[in-house]
């Protein structure tokens, strides 16, 4: 059974986009740098910031693509065609409005559910058959909003469920790494 070798983080570069509600993977990406003790650094040939971390379960890949969102796939297809990994050796990390803020869903392949990030991963890999961390930012209530809604920063009451969120998601991070999905589902889908 392969293992995953890449982990994504979605988000939009530059400084007006940090921290919004969209760039949850690229805040994502950065604490778990931070965990792993390493820093990541532009590579033009992957279009986005990369570092290469050992672990015991092998060498594992931390992406930020710097595309802008719904350009995400060209980093994605640049480096795992480049290093030769496979779909389901890929996590994903992504904001997601349709689950409320602070919970946390994991999973494999299914529906890009209108995430543009998604939909150009999609595109260019081919399949759907990757798994992603959808990291819940509730919705506005009105599909209108919803662009307004995701480019700004959460209030401070849904950041801090977001932090919580992220840190629980952070600590499933060795057993996704070691496969252990369903143990992954159960620890992060309860309450």
């Amino acid at each position: 059974m392969s293992h995953l070798r890449l982990i994504v983080g979605l988000g939009n570069p530059g400084s007006e986009y940090e921290h919004t509600r969209h760039n949850i993977g690229f805040d994502f990406i950065d604490e778990l740098a931070k965990l792993w003790k390493t820093s990541l650094k532009e590579e033009k040939k992957f279009f986005g910031q990369v570092a290469r971390v050992n672990l015991n379960e092998g060498e594992v890949w931390l992406l930020k693509p710097l595309t802008f969102m719904n350009k995400s796939g060209t980093a994605v297809q640049a480096l795992t065609k480049f290093y030769k990994i496979l779909p389901e050796e890929i996590l994903v990390i992504h904001d997601e409005l349709d689950i409320p803020c602070g919970q946390v869903r994991f999973k494999k392949g299914g529906s890009n559910g209108g995430h543009n990030g998604l939909k150009d991963i999609q595109a260019w890999l081919g399949t759907a058959e990757f798994y992603r961390l959808r990291l819940g930012i509730g919705h506005p209530g009105d599909r209108n909003l919803v662009i307004h809604y995701v480019l700004h920063k959460p209030q401070a009451q849904e950041q801090s469920l977001i932090t919580e969120a992220m840190q629980k998601s952070l600590t499933a991070i060795p057993q996704m790494l070691t496969g252990e999905y369903s143990s992954v589902q159960q620890q992060l889908h309860s309450k």
